[in-house]
């Protein structure tokens, strides 16, 4: 399986990337091994993923989420909390 994931950092920024061991690549990202931008930003905290069948599939979604304004990967992460949120 593979991942698009977004990230919220310390400085309440957002980082979005892909992986195919979401746990490990939270933990990496956590212990400032993830990547450069997530390095200086620790404690990260996962708040939005969505999972694909292929590597393609999860950087196209990437991309995607990479060119939304902050706005809109905000409407995003909500709706996917609504969503999980018990009624």
């Amino acid at each position: 399986m593979n991942y698009t994931y977004i990230l919220k950092c310390a400085d309440n920024t957002l980082y979005t990337g892909w992986t195919n061991n979401l746990e490990k690549r939270i933990q990496s990202h956590n212990s400032g091994k993830g990547s450069k931008y997530t390095r200086t930003r620790c404690p990260v905290e996962l708040v939005y993923y969505e999972c694909f069948q292929t590597k393609h599939e999860a950087l196209i979604r990437e991309s995607a989420i990479k060119q939304m304004t902050r706005a809109k990967k905000q409407a995003l992460i909500n709706a996917a909390s609504k969503a999980k949120t018990p009624k």
